[in-house]
């Protein structure tokens, strides 16, 4: 495509964009990121469908409820990168997702039962989390970690000072230190030295891992940047400007073959894309099919929020465009779906071209652009993936696993030939 006919594409498109806004836009409602599944996770998205399966990209909106089960572990990605992760037995509900009326995002989670994670970053936005008897509002960054049971509530702090109010009054908690409320108790609350758990590894290489790929974001969101980092690189393409391919495409790939659509009240269908990376470039920006590179997505477009993704140009013969399904409000699979979902990272993976990711858990493989050039040469690559991040269950109980992060035999080996046509890829795992 020419620039000269590339130009009025792009208006048109930003023109549509302009007058095409979302409906969350005017109801001032919000819609954050499952950013990760692992093991038995169940999603109530308030549409009286009641407990579903869910799955790794679905839209979270105010009211949904997330529920994993003994073998399940899940995290959210909130809009600035932010995130809530979930252990094991856990079911918290998002009473509150929305937007002041000057534009502060307001969250309010309630932690029902269970253990939660809470990495907040953001200093200009509301974090509620309510767990028993408890709650805790941000108004600046801190990391800690919640749990909550029919007997005990605990906090212990990570990073920063948070401030617990319940029936105890006001608890400072400090930095590395640790609070548990007893109503039954005398003095209602005790305050001493941080206890470590097992999950603390995964939380820990959970946040590394998003502080090490997204570290040069310039985009105004941060939700699914680090993804990108690792998954795929950038390049400038004549005629068409910054544009991003995830690694391991080939001919007949395209970014719509397997998903799913997930319907909502007030929103309709929206796409989910199976990929592990696959949340920026369904929420914004065009996907473009480029002579000799293939399918790529162009960032932009930061004020257009999508429920079904967007595509320009010319695409290849036989492409299927992505259309919301329609009589029904169950969820409608795409392709593969996605791969299953499993409490254990396989000890051998092919990775073939195509696959687009499929399969790669977060971190799990060093240097993604290596092994990229590797099946771009071969067509396919063997490889043995680490753990993804600390904490795995094994036979029924929890170890912390101080393996390191390892590629495969041929992931170490470059070629000047890939299929991402230059550009980095992600590094080593950062401990």
């Amino acid at each position: 495509m020419s620039r000269r006919r590339f130009a009025p594409v792009v208006l048109t498109a930003l023109a549509c964009a302009l007058f095409a806004l979302p409906a969350l836009a005017d109801s001032q409602a919000r819609i954050v990121r499952l950013s990760d599944v692992q093991g038995s996770v169940l999603m109530d998205k308030n549409a009286g469908l009641g407990f579903e399966r869910a799955f790794l990209n679905l839209p979270i909106t105010q009211g949904a409820q997330l529920q994993t089960r003994a073998d399940g572990r899940a995290e959210i990605e909130f809009e600035d990168g932010s995130t809530l992760r979930l252990g094991p037995d856990t079911e918290v509900e998002f009473s509150t997702l929305g937007l002041s009326d000057s534009g502060k995002r307001i969250s309010v989670v309630n932690l029902i039962e269970g253990m939660a994670y809470v990495n907040w970053m953001n200093k200009n936005d509301s974090f509620t989390l309510n767990f028993s008897s408890e709650k805790v509002e941000l108004d600046h960054p801190a990391h800690f970690r919640a749990e909550t049971s029919t007997t005990l509530s605990k906090l212990a702090v990570f990073k920063g000072d948070v401030e617990v109010a319940g029936p105890a009054g006001k608890v400072l908690v400090a930095k590395k230190r640790m609070a548990t409320f007893d109503p039954t108790a005398e003095d209602k609350y005790t305050v001493a030295k941080l206890e470590e758990l097992p999950l603390d590894s995964w939380d820990k290489e959970a946040v590394d891992y998003h502080q090490q790929y997204a570290k040069n974001n310039s985009t105004p969101y941060g939700y699914g940047f680090s993804d990108l980092g690792y998954y795929g690189s950038y390049q400038t393409i004549p005629g068409y400007g910054l544009m991003w391919q995830p690694f391991f495409t080939g001919v007949g790939w395209n970014p719509f073959m397997d998903g799913a659509w997930s319907w909502y009240p007030g929103f309709g269908f929206i796409y989910a894309s199976a990929y592990p990376w696959g949340w920026l470039p369904y929420r914004y920006g065009n996907w473009m099919f480029v002579p000799s590179f293939g399918w790529m997505w162009q960032p932009g477009f930061w004020n257009s929020w999508v429920g079904v993704p967007h595509y320009l140009g010319t695409v290849p013969a036989g492409f299927r465009p992505p259309v919301s399904p329609t009589g029904t409000v169950h969820t409608v699979v795409v392709g593969k779906g996605g791969p299953a979902v499993g409490t254990m990272t396989p000890s051998s993976l092919l990775v073939s071209r195509g696959s687009a990711g499929l399969g790669i858990s977060r971190g799990s493989v060093n240097n993604l652009g290596h092994l990229n050039n590797e099946v771009a040469k071969s067509g396919s690559a063997q490889v043995h993936p680490s753990t993804q991040f600390g904490a795995v269950r094994s036979s029924g109980a929890m170890h912390v696993s101080n393996t390191p992060h390892s590629g495969s035999s041929g992931a170490g080996h470059s070629s000047s030939s890939g299929v991402s046509h230059g550009g980095g890829g992600g590094g080593g795992h950062h401990n």
